[in-house]
């Protein structure tokens, strides 16, 4: 979201091919060799359209990290889930960063933005809490997520290893 380029190492990219096509489709360079992906982005992502589906389909559990992405992007991009069509908590959160999206029914509409501004938020879940971290990574200013209780059920260390790719984040005790 803030750009660059990461690798990822232990990785079998047939697993994560519904993931990598759209990253690709966001304008992502993605290059894979044995058990090796990198992903690179330079610039604002492409709008897109994304339908979740069962494995190898699009995961839901990316939804949100895809939806915090396309907050971003030089136009409009659509999130339907098929497999949990509730699972939109964050799109309000998100909206309190600057993001522009609309729900109906299971499919958000995402306005792309050039950016989003820091406020406090609240991770709701798992997955909301990981979109909500990438989300305050790229805004402008300071976002403080609440309840990050959550992102530890799922991602350990979130704060050290976005550090080493060059995100301002830190862990403050409430």
């Amino acid at each position: 979201m803030a750009g660059g380029r990461v690798t990822l190492r232990g990785v079998d990219p047939h697993h994560l091919r519904a993931v990598t096509d759209v990253l690709q489709d966001l304008g992502c360079g993605i290059a894979g060799d044995g058990d090796l992906l990198s992903v690179e982005m330079d610039g604002r992502p492409r709008p897109v359209e994304v339908v979740t589906r069962p494995y190898p389909g699009f995961p839901t559990d990316m939804q949100a990290q895809i939806m915090a992405v396309c907050a971003l992007a030089d136009g409009t991009s659509f999130m339907t889930d098929t497999i949990y069509p509730d699972r939109f908590t964050h799109i309000a959160e998100l909206n309190r960063l600057g993001a522009d999206i609309r729900l109906d029914g299971n499919k958000a509409t995402i306005f792309g933005r050039g950016r989003l501004k820091g406020a406090p938020v609240m991770a709701t879940d798992l997955r909301a809490s990981a979109a909500l971290v990438l989300a305050g990574v790229a805004a402008e200013g300071t976002t403080l997520v609440n309840r990050v209780y959550h992102i530890d059920r799922g991602y350990q260390r979130i704060e050290e290893r976005l550090t080493a790719l060059g995100a301002n984040i830190r862990r403050e005790k409430s």
